[in-house]
């Protein structure tokens, strides 16, 4: 076979602007490059100086997909340093709110951005004109999961509403009415999604991934559990850097994660969630799994797109649980006193783990703040599943192999503009 360089120079259907570059010789992969070019955001700088309150505030502004995520990372981190702990209808109505990010992220990825890639469309509206009523579905789904946002967090887009020790303002019990009856909808339709991603046409690969999740004894993860791998490891949010290390790449100006100790690449998502936690799925969810022949693990991940319909039904499942249990709490929030110190916390962002850490004087200013998003940890395994199985496609025309290529990336639903806020300089005056 002819040597040959396949590059992308802009991805489409991904959240943020990156490419990808394959170069093949002698019928091998021999390198592959996911390029992240977007400029950094210097997020991390931006904190230093800010009072350590701001904080929810600054940081969903990171990404307009699931500024959840780094609210609930940024606000359990802060709570951690000061001693704080937010239980009963807080800590629910945090789940609640999480249920919301999880719906309107995954449905997002499943309906406009990945099924195109199955059913041979460049993209949702494309595909909508032969599968309205599908696309119709999915749209009404996804605004369900903003409507939750909307009501917990103030609005859609970047939520007003999170604080360290809890909320602004919590809802009465019978603004959540409503809201079920949607949800009892959504269900049922998070339902049909799953039975309509499994009819189509899967790649049969694997690889034997090391995954790595939050793992909670009674709870499939949101906001709290420990950080565990299908390799041994399980340790608290506090002990993250020991174990885990960031580097730079020619290519990327996102930093790549690694296990340390020649741990490697490794996955974190749904696939890792799914694989490690699917024991604390809802009986729903979990039956879902069986009926569209997952059973309970997955190592293909051409078939994360399933496995995001999976959690969309445990998200409304569980977002029903939460509101039909709700008791309306006395006050919003548990006072927080701030202290100097360090504080660590981890959560499940729709695409996987997301890692933060905050150091903060007696002031209550941040001195120092480190924000790993999923898809840094992700970019190394996603290389190595396009050397991995794009050599199994290679005698497929150029077009189709670009295909297969992206198709790849997208398993991933990769967030590039999260991921691109990490600069070193090192600046040489000598």
């Amino acid at each position: 076979m002819p040597s040959k360089t396949i590059k992308v120079d802009l991805l489409a259907r991904v959240e943020g602007e990156g490419a990808l570059k394959l170069v093949i010789r002698d019928g091998k992969v021999r390198r592959a490059e996911f390029n992240i070019f977007e400029p950094p955001r210097f997020f991390e700088a931006f904190l230093r100086g800010r009072h350590f309150t701001e904080t929810p505030d600054i940081v969903a502004r990171i990404c307009g997909i699931c500024p959840v995520a780094y609210q609930m990372s940024a606000v359990h981190a802060l709570e951690n340093l000061v001693g704080v702990s937010v239980d009963g209808p807080l800590r629910e109505l945090r789940r609640l709110l999480y249920c919301g990010e999880w719906i309107e992220s995954h449905v997002l990825h499943i309906y406009m951005l990945h099924a195109p890639d199955f059913l041979g469309y460049d993209g949702g509206v494309q595909m909508a004109r032969d599968h309205g009523d599908a696309v119709k579905r999915g749209l009404q789904l996804k605004k369900v999961g903003n409507e939750i946002l909307q009501l917990l967090g103030g609005r859609e887009i970047h939520p007003i509403n999170v604080r360290v020790g809890g909320f602004h303002r919590t809802p009465r019990k019978r603004e959540l009415a409503p809201l079920a009856e949607k949800l009892k909808w959504a269900r049922e339709a998070a339902l049909e999604t799953a039975r309509w991603v499994a009819t189509f046409d899967f790649p049969e690969r694997e690889r034997d991934y090391a995954f790595v999740t939050l793992n909670h004894a009674t709870e499939y993860p949101f906001n709290e559990g420990r950080i565990v791998s299908n390799r041994g490891l399980d340790i608290a949010a506090a002990e993250y850097d020991e174990h885990f290390e960031e580097s730079h790449v020619a290519h990327s100006t996102a930093l790549h994660s690694r296990l340390k100790d020649g741990g490697g690449a490794y996955l974190t998502g749904p696939l890792a969630r799914f694989n490690m936690c699917f024991a604390q799925l809802s009986p729903l969810a979990q039956q879902t799994a069986r009926e569209i022949g997952l059973g309970e693990s997955c190592r293909n991940p051409y078939r994360s797109i399933m496995v995001r319909a999976v959690e969309t039904v445990y998200a409304c499942d569980e977002a029903l649980r939460v509101i039909e249990n709700y008791e309306e709490p006395d006050t919003p929030c548990v006072a927080v006193q701030p202290r100097s110190g360090v504080g660590y916390a981890a959560t499940e962002a729709p695409r996987g783990m997301l890692y933060h850490r905050y150091q903060i004087g007696d002031d209550g200013l941040i001195q120092d703040a480190q924000i790993v998003p999923p898809t840094s940890q992700n970019q190394a395994c996603l290389e190595e599943d396009l050397i991995d199985f794009i050599g199994g496609f290679l005698d497929l025309p150029d077009k189709d192999l670009q295909y297969r290529a992206e198709q790849t990336v997208r398993n991933y639903d990769p967030c590039i503009s999260c991921a691109t806020h990490f600069l070193t300089l090192d600046i040489d005056r000598a």
